[in-house]
């Protein structure tokens, strides 16, 4: 305890524990009835009440009774319910210690519940319930009205997804976002403070003004994005983390092309906060609510089935025969039950979007044992962190009462980095999981990476082919898959199921039929938009799809009006395209966007936003600044030469030259017709558009 005013004995600490849960469970109680529940006098009841008003746990109001002794009503405090999940850790370790010493007294061997750094022995029993950051109910209402005059901090998708696991208990022993002591653990060594495994920083990162706004032992309100409230968290401690070494230690490298790391440098706030949460209600999901379970309630299924034995397999990819052959071996390799456990929350950029897969999913369903088979939801926002992101997913399988867990090659690799190789060699995750696998409490089943072998009509183990070289071994990449399902090619049944494939082709029609955004960018005067208005000419010529054109000096008259040209303004006029583009894109129009778009992050950012519905191709529209200058028809350039225009790209201000873009093209000495045929042949190479 650090409140002076509150002894730590044992006893006292029972009593304090006692009384906030019995103010939890009872919040309109009378003292006369919650000092019978406790089991302590009147007299000593008020004593406690005291101290645990003067330390904050406890807030005290008025009553309308006749009863003098009713006249004042005891309710916790945001700060209590906190201390009352602290509280209730302590006592249940006190209580395993007693238990353990009195079946050793009693049969001469432990029970085997003694705790060990913070996850009990009881807790890796897959039946047995974990703890959760919840409140009651009734707590929660009244909670939901103290919090109003609280500090917000609206939560990024992300951090929703992380603030659901911490408070169902899918992050435990994490009681909340890391403090600076136990984040440093984490990166530099993958422990906690007080020593235990956790391999994943959970930081609620936020701005410097919002940071700057709070003060330590402040209580926050957590809201979603609708303002909805779900959590409050008492402020801890605040830093500048060092984003450089997390990038280094987490993932292996300060790599942009890693889309965590990217993350963590262009979106994530800069000041880190840390506390415990109080949590108040789960976020709401509106799609497929019936598949979605917290640990606790995927153990009480465990428990009616009398599984056991479970084996989860985590994945983010539609199901195809192979992962099938796959899932059974493993199941039955470890004689256990399966958990289909796919992530629905934010997993990596262009993937197969959750309400697709999950479709997927229920397509095959039946292709399984009902008897001993289940699917279940898990809405995890992954960093794709390789090695450490399998050590995560088995923590987190572990507390959602799983005993086994399938860890892939190159489980959770993000694919290259900017040299082109590998993140991650393709079985670090294996080993590194292997390493920690006793601690983790949920035991690894190698992935086998299964091949079709065409002579026996089935799937094999790649390594336990004897014969390669006397059989036909068929495979189809993630890559080739894309490629088919692109061009609208034929996808065998050995492969995959028929059903998968047919609401894979409903999803993602042929490129040819689906939309796609072309972003031109390039200095000032160098011919986007002139090329741009002619390609959108030619694309309305051939019919099929609507055409929309978001012209810089467009886009500035009726989307950006307000927006000036300072670097923040410049990033947030492109965000405003992107966002257009990617819902033309979605709505399988065409969007052909020409801004001069100087910054290769925030160019980045639009390309992620449209790929998650389409294509997107880059036209760096090559001409120097030199030429542009000569062009010079708006007078711009002059006036930037003479300090008239601030921040001006070109001159006083960078533009990043495009690393890797679709296609580059020269307009000096280039008639405009021929730049925009040399786009169209480049859609159509990429099958954006194709002969009816």
């Amino acid at each position: 305890m650090h409140h002076a005013d509150i002894k730590t004995l044992p006893q006292e600490e029972d009593q304090l524990f006692r009384l906030l849960r019995q103010l939890d469970l009872m919040p309109d109680g009378s003292q006369r009835a919650m000092a019978t529940a406790l089991n302590i006098s009147l007299g000593r009841l008020n004593t406690l009440l005291r101290g645990a008003t003067d330390a904050g746990f406890v807030r005290l109001s008025e009553r309308n009774s006749t009863d003098k002794r009713q006249r004042v009503a005891y309710t916790l405090t945001l700060r209590g319910a906190a201390e009352k999940l602290r509280l209730t850790d302590h006592f249940l370790t006190r209580k395993f210690a007693e238990y353990d010493a009195l079946h050793a007294e009693l049969t001469g061997t432990t029970s085997g519940l003694t705790p060990f750094k913070h996850r009990t022995k009881l807790m890796q029993n897959n039946l047995a319930p974990i703890p959760e950051l919840y409140v009651s109910y009734d707590s929660a209402q009244k909670m939901k009205m103290e919090a109003a005059d609280l500090t917000s901090h609206d939560l990024s998708p992300r951090q929703i997804c992380d603030l659901e696991l911490l408070m169902n208990g899918g992050f435990n022993p994490l009681k909340g976002f890391l403090g600076e002591e136990d984040y440093n653990g984490v990166v530099e060594n993958m422990r906690l403070a007080d020593g235990s495994l956790w391999p994943m920083p959970i930081t609620l990162d936020v701005t410097e003004d919002f940071a700057g706004s709070i003060e330590l032992g402040q209580d926050i309100a957590l809201r979603d994005q609708e303002g909805v409230i779900l959590a409050t968290m008492t402020v801890t401690d605040r830093w500048e983390p060092n984003k450089a070494n997390e990038a280094d230690k987490v993932f292996g490298a300060d790599d942009d092309a890693h889309p965590a790391v990217n993350y963590l440098h262009n979106q994530a706030g800069k000041i880190y906060l840390g506390g415990p949460v109080t949590g108040i209600q789960q976020p709401m999901h509106y799609d497929f609510r019936g598949r979605r379970d917290t640990p606790n309630e995927l153990r009480a299924y465990f428990r009616k089935m009398g599984w056991r034995k479970v084996v989860a397999f985590q994945t983010r990819n539609p199901l195809h025969r192979a992962h099938q052959e796959l899932t059974f071996r493993a199941a039955k390799e470890a004689q256990a039950n399966l958990l289909i456990h796919p992530v629905v929350g934010l997993t990596k950029p262009g993937d197969v979007d959750h309400f697709t897969r999950v479709r997927c999913y229920e397509a095959v369903l039946d292709k399984y044992p009902q008897s001993t088979t289940t699917m279940s939801l898990l809405n995890l926002a992954m960093r794709m962190a390789g090695p450490r992101e399998a050590v995560w997913h088995g923590l987190i399988r572990a507390n959602h009462g799983c005993t086994h867990f399938i860890v892939g090659r190159d489980h959770a690799g993000p694919g290259n980095n900017s040299k082109g190789e590998d993140f991650y060699g393709p079985y670090d995750a294996q080993d590194l999981y292997r390493a920690n696998q006793s601690e983790i409490g949920c035991e690894m089943v190698d992935f086998k990476h299964m091949v079709w072998v065409a002579e026996r009509a089935q799937y094999e183990a790649i390594d336990e082919i004897k014969d390669k070289d006397d059989v036909t071994i068929l495979n189809i990449s993630g890559t080739e898959l894309r490629r088919r399902l692109a061009e609208g090619l034929e996808i065998p049944e050995w492969f995959s199921f028929p059903e998968v494939v047919k609401e894979l082709r409903r999803t993602k029609p042929p490129r040819s039929k689906q939309g796609f955004t072309v972003f031109f960018t390039g200095f000032s005067g160098s011919g986007k938009s002139t090329i741009a208005n002619a390609l959108m000419v030619k694309l309305m010529e051939m019919g099929g799809r609507p055409v929309t054109l978001l012209d810089g000096d467009i886009v500035r008259k009726n989307l950006s009006s307000e927006l000036g040209f300072s670097k923040e303004h410049r990033d947030l006029n492109i965000r405003r395209i992107g966002y257009v583009a990617s819902e033309i894109t979605k709505n399988g129009g065409i969007a052909i966007c020409a801004p001069i778009a100087p910054y290769a992050t925030t160019r980045r950012a639009v390309r992620e936003d449209v790929e998650a519905f389409g294509a997107f191709v880059e036209i760096h529209v090559a001409t120097s600044i030199e030429e542009c200058e000569k062009r010079d028809r708006k007078g711009l350039y002059k006036l930037a030469r003479e300090g008239k225009i601030k921040e001006f790209t070109g001159i006083s201000d960078p533009y990043d030259v495009p690393t890797n873009p679709e296609l580059s093209v020269e307009t000096e000495n280039v008639d405009v017709d021929n730049c925009a045929h040399q786009v169209l042949l480049k859609l159509e190479s990429m099958g954006l558009i194709a002969a009816e």
